[in-house]
């Protein structure tokens, strides 16, 4: 019984076993599947995240460092007073923060929003991803993302921005690793200064929170912001280009503003709920007028100072190559060199200050703004440009500029790109200051403006003229330089000072772009050279004059700051004494009488300050007027102009557009003046030790002798006063032919001579007219020879024997003798003889029957005519005789009434010859001297254009009559022109 009862329970307990064991079989099979399962998934997901990152590189903690660090920050310019100019060009506005400047109110924010458990989490936050999935897959309004910011920042700084899921791999596992290498204060810093918030009131995407809060609050100091600003800036960069409040030109986009004011509500909602603010601050930021804080629209520097931000990074850029390359200026010249330079310096965050003053550069810019200032547009030729600078004295410091009238017509910057001819704004610069720093002429030495021929490789010969058409022989130097005469500055370029050492004293003076060529160019002097000057040039030149011969070369860049605030960079003024204080007061005398005196009319009608501010300077043009200039300089500062076309082959056509640049430059210092006066302290020039005043001859520049009768008074340099007397003059018997001065034959009738004070020349007339008729074969154009000599070339000493010969024969008569009565006064003209050796005409003249004397001489080739005071009820007959260089006459038919055919005319000493009279030595000689009552002020001087003509006194008393025969005609004309017969 009992083992059956031992069976039956046996029996009992199997089953019950066997399902216990087939219960954990299975479940230690699904424990093995499951087991096999996520050993298969994980193998299989690692197999995929492999897949994904098999060519993404394992950054080191060095890498990763660096890259963090790494930001591309907004650089600005600065005016001289620290004043904004703008932001250097770049679309983007980036300013770094660091963490410690960056208020709670704003992390509290941020974090609000974007990841609210950032301090608890190690780069990836499941929460908040499997929140961001159930949004997702319910599509709710209220979208958070699950990234954290860790997530953003690597996405931002490893990984391109496209929606992948390869991505998203790629990000957490940075993230990961992010956060092993950096603190969570390293990482909110970072994402804060990266972020994107859309566009600032400018139209500059604005980049980090600083940037944010500035481009869209107008806030620098991020402690200012409220809690309604730090909201709003929170809630925008998951969107930046939606929410933006402004385009990309400033200017307001209401429906993009109201998408951001909804999301700032939602962040105010975030930050109650997290506690990070109480209730009566979330009611007052909702409440809070965010459209109101706004900043101002404002227009990019780039729009508002085109040429000048262009100019400050042009100038920034080549300075850091130059640091890059040690300072080596050779080295800096690499065209991609330069472009990474200007690239670091507009992602570099470099704080650039210039030495522009702003009041100067607006008050410049109106003038050349205001299109009433200038020409109508031309269809063919384009706007009339214009471009100027001006630069302290002192330092070299530009203080303003006009680079153009219009960027969006032509971005070029005329005032320090442009290269143009420079005219006669040359002449002090490669002639006179050159000539005057080694004692060569001081303002009352003698040149001579008369002809030079040059050898022209097209034309054979070359033969400058003044723009003026005519040559005004002897002149002081400061009435050349008033005038502008070509030649003596010509002559002293080529001949005194030399073309290479005047090229050298230029270069001195900051003249840049002199080329090989120019040593060659024997007109260089007047702008001839290979390319040209640019307006900076020109003008820094003439700012050492006005700094008393010291030379500071021009600059624009004062210093420049690196992103962490240190100067890496700071202009030093290094002045170089180029040449002396008294050189540089004669140049400016003889400046200052262009304006008073000379060209510069237009600067002294149009400049209202002459009474408090003196100024001096020198005009300039080119050939057919393609560029006019006018340099121009108080003991301050120095104003150079330019105005012309862009394509030289354009030219400047009316007198007002000649002027124009004068013109343009009395208004620029008009309008600084009345912006800045305080630019001008000094009200004079110094006069500096060594300056004396002299009275000097005007016919040699040398001291006066007993014979000298013309004196000119003007400064000297005391060490240059002349020592030597006046050679330069004698008195001589001679005669005239062909405008040039002779020694007279041997029977050369006297009354045909002239006994005066003559001036010696460097060339003689007659050397002059042989050289000029050796080169005219060889000229393709020229004018005829009367046109070269100079105005006084009757003055000269005679150097070489009258070229007449006598042939023996008496001379042919005068043909075609005609009287009429022009003004109440008898005119004889008559055709000359054809005889080769007459010097002259002798007129005769019979009164109501008398007998024939000689009234008039002229000298052969100074016309056909003579011109008496006979009235007509004088009843008056004339003959004309022409006489030879042996004293033979042959006398014409005569014309008039009342009188028999002429007699043999009595010798001089015989009767009265009326006319006027003019005793020997009384000719003024063309060339400055001192005007009565005046002598006391150097440099005043006579218009040589106002001086008697020595050549225009016909008559000289006391002559001999010829001994020659006298052939009459038996035709007369009665006093009253009416023709009869005899």
């Amino acid at each position: 019984m009992a083992q059956e009862n031992m069976k039956k329970t046996a029996t009992d307990i199997r089953p019950r076993r066997s399902w216990l064991r087939r219960v954990g079989s299975v479940v230690k099979w699904l424990f093995i599947l499951g087991v096999m399962g996520v050993l298969f998934a994980g193998g299989a997901v690692g197999g995929l995240v492999a897949s994904i990152v098999k060519d993404d590189p394992v950054r080191s903690e060095q890498t990763i460092q660096e890259r963090i660090g790494e930001n591309v920050v907004t650089g600005f310019a600065y005016f001289r007073d620290g004043m904004p100019i703008g932001q250097l060009r770049t679309e983007e506005d980036r300013r770094l923060v660091a963490y410690n400047d960056i208020p709670k109110v704003v992390i509290d924010a941020v974090l609000a929003i974007e990841d609210n458990r950032f301090y608890e989490h190690h780069g990836v936050d499941i929460n908040g991803t499997m929140r961001a999935v159930k949004q997702k897959l319910l599509n709710e309004s209220v979208q958070t993302g699950g990234s954290t910011l860790t997530q953003q920042l690597a996405r931002r700084v490893f990984l391109n921005l496209d929606k992948t899921e390869d991505r998203k791999v790629k990000e957490i596992l940075l993230s990961l690793r992010l956060e092993r290498f950096l603190s969570k204060d390293e990482i909110l810093t970072a994402y804060l200064n990266k972020v994107p918030f859309g566009n600032g009131a400018n139209g500059y995407n604005v980049y980090g929170i600083k940037a944010a809060a500035k481009g869209l609050f107008g806030v620098d100091d991020l402690d200012k912001l409220n809690i309604a600003q730090a909201a709003y800036l929170a809630g925008l960069p998951q969107l930046p280009s939606a929410y933006s409040a402004f385009n990309g030109y400033g200017e307001f986009n209401e429906a993009a503003f109201n998408r951001a004011l909804d999301r700032q509500h939602l962040v105010l909602r975030r930050m109650l709920e997290e506690n990070k603010i109480t209730s009566s601050q979330y009611q007052e930021a909702l409440a809070f007028d965010i459209k109101k804080s706004l900043a101002p629209h404002t227009k990019k520097a780039y729009v508002t100072f085109p040429y000048l931000m262009m100019e400050t990074e042009r100038q920034a850029a080549g300075i850091l190559l130059s640091l890059a390359n040690n300072n080596n200026q050779e080295s800096s010249k690499g065209v991609s060199q330069l472009e990474e330079a200007r690239q670091q310096l507009l992602t570099g965050g470099y704080r650039v200050y210039t030495t522009i003053d702003k009041k100067v550069y607006n008050a410049m810019h109106s003038i050349s703004e205001d299109s009433s200032n200038f020409t109508k547009e031309s269809k063919s030729k384009g706007l009339e440009q214009t471009a100027g600078m001006m630069i302290d004295n002192k330092t070299g410091a530009i203080l303003g500029m006009i680079e153009g009238r219009d960027f969006n017509v032509e971005s070029m910057n005329y005032a320090t790109q442009m290269v143009r001819q420079p005219g006669s704004t040359m002449k002090p610069i490669a002639a006179y200051l050159p000539a005057l720093e080694e004692g060569v002429i001081q303002p009352a030495s003698i040149l001579d403006d008369a002809p030079i021929i040059l050898k022209d490789g097209t034309k054979g010969f070359h033969i400058p003229k003044n723009a003026n058409n005519r040559y005004q022989g002897l002149v002081t130097a400061r009435y050349a330089l008033n005038n502008s005469l070509n030649l003596p500055a010509l002559k002293l370029f080529d001949e005194k000072v030399g073309i290479k050492n005047a090229w050298a004293f230029a270069k001195k003076l900051g003249i840049t772009t002199i080329q090989d060529e120019d040593y060659s160019a024997q007109t260089g002097v007047l702008g001839g050279l290979k390319y040209g000057v640019s307006v900076q040039d020109l003008t820094n030149a003439y700012s050492a004059i006005g700094n008393k011969g010291e030379f500071n070369d021009a600059y624009m860049i004062e210093k420049i700051v690196d992103s962490k605030g240190k100067i890496i960079y700071q202009h030093k003024v290094i002045p170089e004494r180029v040449f002396s204080e008294q050189s540089a007061y004669l140049m400016t005398d003889m400046l200052r009488t262009v304006i008073t005196d000379g060209t510069g009319s237009t600067v002294k009608s149009n400049y209202k300050h002459s009474k408090d501010i003196p100024i001096v300077g020198k005009t300039g043009s080119t050939q057919n007027y393609a560029d006019v200039w006018f340099m121009g300089y108080t003991p301050d500062i120095t104003l150079g102009m330019w105005v012309g076309y862009k394509e030289q082959i354009n030219t400047l056509e009316t007198r007002t557009q000649r002027r124009q640049a004068q013109a343009l430059w009395a208004k620029v210092m008009n309008a600084v003046i009345e912006k800045k006066p305080d630019l001008f302290p000094t009200k004079k020039f110094d006069q500096p030790d060594g300056i004396v005043k002299e009275t000097v001859s005007a016919y040699s520049g040398k001291l006066p002798t007993s014979l000298t009768d013309k004196f000119t008074t003007d400064i000297f340099n005391k060490k240059f006063v002349p020592k030597d007397s006046d050679d330069g003059i004698s008195r001589a018997k001679y005669i005239t032919y062909g405008g040039v001065n002779y020694i007279p034959r041997d029977g050369t009738p006297d009354d045909f001579l002239k006994e005066k004070i003559v001036v010696s020349r460097e060339k003689p007339i007659e050397e002059l007219v042989k050289e000029l008729q050796a080169a005219f074969p060889s000229m393709k154009e020229h004018e005829p020879l009367e046109y070269y000599l100079p105005a006084d070339a009757k003055t000269g000493v005679p150097t070489e024997v009258d070229p007449r010969e006598d042939d023996g024969n008496a001379p042919t008569a005068p043909g075609k003798v005609e009287l009429y009565y022009n003004n109440g006064k008898a005119v004889i003209r008559f055709t000359q003889s054809g005889s080769p050796d007459v010097v002259g005409y002798r007129l005769y003249r019979s009164v109501n029957g008398g007998p024939f004397q000689k009234a008039d001489v002229l000298l052969a080739g100074d016309g056909t005519s003579f011109t008496t005071d006979t009235p007509a009820s004088d009843y008056a007959v004339f003959y004309v005789a022409a006489v030879d260089v042996a004293g033979n006459e042959t006398a014409s038919g005569s014309v008039g009434g009342g009188a028999p055919t002429p007699e043999p005319s009595p010798s001089p000493e015989d009767g009265l010859f009326p006319g006027i009279e003019a005793t020997p030595g009384e000719d003024i000689v063309p060339g400055p001297s001192a005007t009565p009552g005046t002598s006391d002020e150097p440099g005043t001087t006579v218009d040589p254009g106002n001086i008697i003509d020595p050549g225009a006194v016909l008559i000289q008393p006391n002559g001999n009559d010829s001994q020659g025969k006298v052939q009459s005609s038996n035709n007369k004309v009665n006093a009253r022109g009416k023709r009869g017969a005899h």
